[in-house]
C-alpha cells in the first residue's frame, strides 16, 4: 500500500493544490455564496466516489492482462475477447482505434501534468510573500529540468523514499482539512448529493463550465489502473480506500470550511489553511509530491512508448534499463527530452497554474471515455456478465465521461487545443508507422525467396563453411534473410550453424517459458527459430539464442555467435496504398528508428548490418 502512494497516487494526490481553487475561479460566472462552496464541495466528492471509487477502483481494476493494465493492455484485452466470441472485423478495428485514441491522448496528459503539478506547489510561496512571485517560474523550471536530467539515473533509489513522502502527504492533507472542519462543520452537509444536483439546477448556465474545473479533482484516476501491473490490484484499492480517499476528502472539505469562514482565503485555499510559520515547510512537501506526480506520469509515458513500440505502432527508440530487478523501470531518451522542452515551453507560455488548468483535463476525459467502452466490452464478452448490466454500467459511465468530456471542451480555445493537437500527431504517428511497416512487408514478400527450397539448393552448391554460429534476423520463418544472401554474396561462405532468427512480439503482457522458443532444423546446419515476447518484455535476441542452444543440445559460445541485421529504408513514393504525404513521415520516422542492435539487445562487437532498399 505505501509504495503504490508513491506512485499510483502522485497525480490524484497533488489535485487539490489547484482543483478547488479553480472551482472558485469568478470566471466560471458563478457568484461566491456558502450555497455555492457547498455545491461544488459536493461534486468533487460524489465525483470522487462514483468515477474514481465506483468506476475505477471497483470495476475497472479488475479488467487486468495477466496482472497488467493501462489502455494498450486493456485494448489487447479487448480484442482478445473479441476473437474468442468470432465478431466481425470492423469491430476489431474500432477496439484497436480506441485504445490508439486513449494512448495518444496521454501523450498530451504527460505534457501537462508536470507542468501544472511543480508550477502550483511552488506558487504557495506568494502566499508566503508577494515579493517572491517573480521566482516562481525560474524555481519551478529549475525543478523541472532537474527532475528530467536525472531519469538517466532510473528511479529505483528514490522510489524508496516516494511513498513514505506520500503517505506523509495524505496525513498532512487530512490533518489540515480535519482541523477546518472542526471550525466549520456546517460544511459537512456538502456530503448530501441534492447539494450537488441543486447547484447544476441553479447554474444551469455556468454548469459546464464549472464541471470542466470540478473534472481537475480526479484527473488522476486514470492512473491506478495504468499502474496497476506494478503493484497488483488489492493494494491499490486498499490505498485508495483507506488513505488516499480520506486525505483527499478531509481536505477538500477543509479548503470549503475555510473559505465559509474566510472568503478571502479564495485566492490560494490549499496553503491558507496553515498557519504562516507551516506555509514554507508545506511549500517543500507539495514540491517534493509534484515530483512525484510528474514521475509517476513520465515513466507511464516512457512504459506506454515501449509498449506501443513492441505492438508494432511506433518505430524503435533507445531503450535504457535502469534497473536490473524491475524490467518495468526503463529510461527512453527520445521521449525525455521532448517531454522537458515540451514541459517548459508550457511553464513559460502559460506561466500560472490557473492558466493551465485550461489546457488540462479534455484529453484525460477522452481517455476515461474509452477506458470505459473498452472495460464494457471485455466485461460481456470476457467475463460473460449479464448484458443488461453491462450496457446500462456503459451508459451510466460513459454519459458521466461524455459530460466532462463536453466540460472539457469549452477550455479549448484557452488551452486545451494544445493536448489535443500533441494526441493527433501521436495519433498521426501511430497510424503511419503501422500502415507504412504493413505496406513495406507486403512489398518485400514479392522480393524474397522461400527458405527450405533455398537451404535444399544449398547441397548442390554448398559455399566454404567456416567455424561458429550466425544468426540472421527476419520478419518471418518462411523467407530467406536479406543479410544472408548478401553475406553469401559478397563473402561467400557460411557459418557451420545458420540460425534464421524471428522475434515475434505476442498481444500479451508476458509469454510463459514453453512457449518462448520454437525451433525447427532446415538440414545443413542451418535452423528457423521463432522467439516470442509479450509487450510488457524486453526482446533479448542473446537471451533467447542461449534458451534454444540449451533446448537443443547445442554449442553456441558467445564469442563465436555473429548477428546479422539488415537495415530497410523505404523512400517516399514506394508504398502504394498510403499517401504522399504520410509516405514521406513514414520514411523519416524510418530514417531515424532507433538501431536493430540497441532494440534487440545485440552485442555491438559481434554484429553485422547490412542495408536494405525497398
Amino acid at each position: 500500500m505505501v509504495a503504490a502512494l508513491g506512485v499510483v497516487f502522485g497525480d490524484i494526490g497533488t489535485s487539490p493544490l489547484y482543483a478547488f481553487k479553480e472551482t472558485l475561479n469568478p470566471e466560471h460566472g458563478v457568484a461566491f455564496a456558502p450555497d455555492a462552496v457547498l455545491g461544488l464541495l459536493s461534486l468533487i466528492f460524489w465525483g470522487l466516489m462514483v468515477v474514481v471509487t465506483l468506476k475505477y477502483v471497483m470495476f475497472v481494476l479488475r479488467a487486468d492482462y495477466d496482472g497488467e493494465g493501462g489502455i494498450l493492455a486493456l485494448q489487447a484485452l479487448a480484442r482478445r475477447a473479441v476473437e474468442g466470441a468470432h465478431a466481425p472485423a470492423w469491430m476489431w478495428q474500432i477496439l484497436g482505434l480506441l485504445g490508439l485514441v486513449g494512448a495518444a491522448m496521454f501523450y498530451g496528459d504527460s505534457l501537462i501534468t508536470p507542468a501544472i503539478s511543480v508550477l502550483s506547489a511552488v506558487e504557495g510561496l506568494e502566499v508566503e510573500a508577494h515579493a517572491l512571485r517573480p521566482f516562481v517560474i525560474p524555481i519551478t523550471m529549475a525543478i523541472l529540468v532537474a527532475l528530467f536530467a536525472v531519469q538517466r539515473h532510473g528511479t529505483h533509489v528514490v522510489g524508496k523514499v516516494f511513498g513514505p513522502v506520500m503517505l506523509l502527504w495524505f496525513v498532512v492533507l487530512g490533518a489540515a482539512g480535519l482541523t477546518q472542519v472542526l471550525k466549520q462543520p456546517q460544511v459537512l452537509v456538502a456530503l448530501d448529493p441534492s447539494r450537488a444536483l441543486g447547484f447544476m439546477l441553479a447554474h444551469r448556465a455556468q454548469a459546464l463550465s464549472v464541471l470542466g474545473a470540478v473534472f481537475l479533482a480526479f484527473t488522476g484516476g486514470e492512473a491506478l489502473y495504468a499502474d496497476m501491473g506494478h503493484f497488483g490490484a488489492r493494494p491499490i484499492r486498499f490505498a485508495w480506500l483507506f488513505i488516499a480517499m480520506p486525505g483527499l476528502v478531509l481536505n477538500y472539505f477543509g479548503q470549503g470550511a475555510l473559505v465559509l469562514g474566510n472568503p478571502a482565503a479564495i485566492d490560494n485555499p490549499f496553503f491558507r489553511m496553515y498557519p504562516s510559520w507551516a506555509v514554507l515547510p508545506m511549500v517543500f512537501l507539495a514540491a517534493f509530491a509534484t515530483v512525484i506526480a510528474s514521475q509517476a506520469v513520465i515513466s507511464g509515458a516512457f512504459s506506454l512508448t515501449a509498449q506501443a513500440m513492441r505492438m508494432g505502432y511506433l518505430p524503435r527508440m533507445r531503450i535504457v534499463q535502469t534497473s536490473g530487478a524491475a524490467i518495468g523501470q526503463i529510461y527512453v531518451p527520445a521521449i525525455n527530452w521532448s517531454l522537458m522542452v515540451g514541459v517548459l515551453l508550457l511553464v513559460v507560455g502559460f506561466g500560472s497554474s490557473s492558466a493551465l488548468s485550461a489546457a488540462y483535463g479534455i484529453a484525460v476525459s477522452i481517455t476515461m471515455v474509452t477506458t470505459t467502452l473498452l472495460a464494457g466490452v471485455v466485461a460481456y464478452k470476457l467475463w460473460r456478465w449479464n448484458r443488461v448490466a453491462v450496457v446500462l454500467g456503459v451508459v451510466v459511465f460513459a454519459g458521466i465521461d461524455l459530460t466532462f468530456v463536453v466540460a472539457n471542451s469549452l477550455k479549448v480555445a484557452q488551452g486545451g487545443w494544445l493536448t489535443l493537437a500533441v494526441a493527433v500527431v501521436m495519433m498521426v504517428i501511430f497510424t503511419t508507422w503501422a500502415k507504412g511497416r504493413r505496406l513495406g512487408l507486403q512489398a518485400a514478400e514479392a522480393h524474397q525467396l522461400p527458405l527450405e527450397p533455398f537451404v535444399e539448393s544449398l547441397a548442390g552448391h554448398m559455399p566454404h563453411r567456416v567455424s561458429g554460429t550466425a544468426v540472421f534476423l527476419n520478419r518471418d520463418a518462411y523467407s530467406v534473410p536479406h543479410a544472408l544472401l548478401h553475406n553469401l554474396k559478397h563473402n561467400q561462405v557460411l557459418h557451420n550453424q545458420v540460425i534464421v532468427l524471428v522475434v515475434q512480439s505476442n498481444p500479451t503482457p508476458r509469454v510463459d517459458a514453453v512457449h518462448r522458443i520454437s525451433a525447427r532444423s532446415l538440414g545443413h546446419g542451418v535452423w528457423s527459430v521463432i522467439a516470442r515476447h509479450g509487450f510488457m518484455e524486453r526482446p533479448d535476441v542473446p537471451e533467447f539464442i542461449r534458451i534454444f542452444a540449451y533446448q537443443q543440445g547445442l554449442a553456441c559460445e558467445t564469442m563465436s555467435t555473429s548477428y546479422f541485421t539488415s537495415r530497410a529504408s523505404v523512400t517516399a513514393g514506394q508504398l502504394p496504398g498510403m499517401n504522399r504525404v504520410r509516405q514521406v513521415l513514414f520514411s523519416w520516422l524510418q530514417r531515424n528508428a532507433g538501431r536493430a542492435s540497441d532494440y534487440f539487445e545485440l552485442p555491438g562487437n559481434r554484429l553485422v548490418e547490412m542495408g536494405q532498399r525497398n
